[in-house]
């Protein structure tokens, strides 16, 4: 009786192995669907609809077209796809390929093989998009110009039912000669983890780095940057009611003419963002975005709206308060080091002034600095061309071996130096 039980048991699992696939393949089905709908709604400019999909047991194929939108002109771009789809037990995975092929007949840009697209999905929600790019050799013989690629991988990992996602790039070479310049690359590689706030904002941090960019031009000096790194960082504060965000810039060395100089530093901020309003805001300028894609004789006045609401909104998103400025400016020189800060506030209104606001520069305050060394200005005959006037008016004035500016805002007047200057009334 135990061994028939045991028997039972094992057929149970095996039917239910077997099974397993199709109803993994199911929920696939049905992801797929709505991961499509949600980009679509999300934003204007790429397009993905579903032609044909049928579903088997083991597998499926499917079929679909790509339409991408230039947001400049509004002109669309259209790319049919085919994808084989296999299921296992806790997921599957989607294999895509253009219909017409990754490049046009009798041309050989992928000398070794043809790039692979990829997405790997499971059935609690998580899924990996994979793009592998092998070498590229591409040349123009009318044009004289000529792409070379050691090939990259491209990597989107999706958790939380859509919620959070990681992203990898990393591309070792990159170099396109043309009649006129070289441009090489070396090193390419950006890391970025996002997570869902609220409504379309969303907190993470991320880094792009390049280890050497070269440029040669017959029109230009030739130039050298080495270990670019851009890093930003957005996080939610005061029980996720604010954002602050920032974005920094890091050169270690600019080399032009055979001379370098470095490092150099750019951060700026902004601090104390509303959440709510910045996804009002923002939610009205993507409404901007689709109307103008739309061909419509009602367009104007619904643009005379939108534009409306997004002075609105900007005002809404100002009068809730916020900081934004630079906070380190740091370029080293042969003659030495520029230096510079800037900081710009509005204070938190409360709702009545807030719906009450008309301008919001009259509560603007604010600080800046500039200083650069003397020497830089005389060895520079251009420089010393825009410094001379500023210096002549006492907005840049001599401390020692520097040259200064020191700035403040109130009440709409900008004193430089002890220069005091009205500004008109803009925002």
């Amino acid at each position: 009786m135990k061994f028939n039980k045991w028997i039972a048991a094992g057929a149970v699992l095996l039917v239910g192995a077997g099974a397993a696939p199709w109803g993994v393949g199911y929920v696939t089905e049905q992801q797929w669907q709505q991961a499509t709908d949600e980009m679509n709604t999300a934003q204007p400019f790429v397009r993905v609809s579903t032609d044909d999909y049928q579903r088997g047991i083991l597998g499926a194929e499917t079929s679909g077209t790509l339409t991408m939108v230039d947001p400049a002109t509004g002109d669309s771009r259209q790319i049919k796809f085919d994808a084989t789809v296999s299921h296992g037990v806790t997921g599957s995975l989607m294999d895509f390929r253009p219909r017409n092929g990754w490049q046009p007949e009798g041309a050989d840009w992928f000398p070794e093989e043809d790039p692979r697209l990829t997405l790997e999905t499971r059935v609690w929600g998580s899924a990996t998009i994979e793009l592998n790019v092998p070498v590229i050799e591409f040349d123009d013989t009318v044009n004289g110009e000529s792409f070379r690629s050691s090939g990259g991988l491209a990597r989107i990992d999706v958790g939380n039912m859509g919620e959070q996602a990681d992203m990898l790039v990393v591309w070792p070479e990159v170099a396109l000669t043309t009649p006129q310049s070289d441009i090489f690359l070396e090193d390419i590689e950006l890391e970025q983890e996002i997570a869902l706030l609220k409504g379309s904002v969303w907190t993470g941090r991320g880094t792009l780095s390049l280890e050497r960019l070269a440029l040669q031009s017959a029109s230009a000096p030739s130039t050298v940057m080495e270990q670019l790194k851009i890093g930003s960082q957005t996080e939610a504060v005061n029980d996720n009611q604010q954002l602050n965000s920032e974005l920094n810039f890091d050169l270690a060395s600019l080399t032009v003419e055979g001379e370098a100089y470095g490092p150099h530093h750019l951060g700026v901020f902004v601090d104390g963002v509303n959440v709510d309003s910045w996804n009002a805001f923002s939610e009205t300028l993507n409404e901007m975005q689709r109307l103008a894609l739309q061909d419509s004789a009602n367009n104007f006045e619904q643009q005379m709206r939108l534009m409306q609401r997004v002075t609105g909104s900007l005002q809404d998103l100002v009068g809730a308060g916020l900081t934004v400025g630079v906070r380190e400016l740091s370029l080293n020189t042969p003659d030495g080091e520029v230096r510079g800060d800037l900081e710009v506030s509005h204070p938190a209104l409360s709702q009545g002034e807030r719906r009450d606001l008309l301008m919001v520069m009259p509560r603007l305050t604010g600080n800046f600095n500039l200083s650069l060394p003397v020497a830089l200005a005389e060895n520079d005959p251009d420089l010393r061309m825009q410094v001379a006037p500023l210096v002549k008016q006492g907005l840049l004035v001599q401390d020692g071996e520097r040259l200064v500016m020191r700035g403040t805002l109130n009440e709409m007047v900008l004193d430089v130096n002890g220069t005091a200057m009205p500004l008109p009334p803009l925002l």
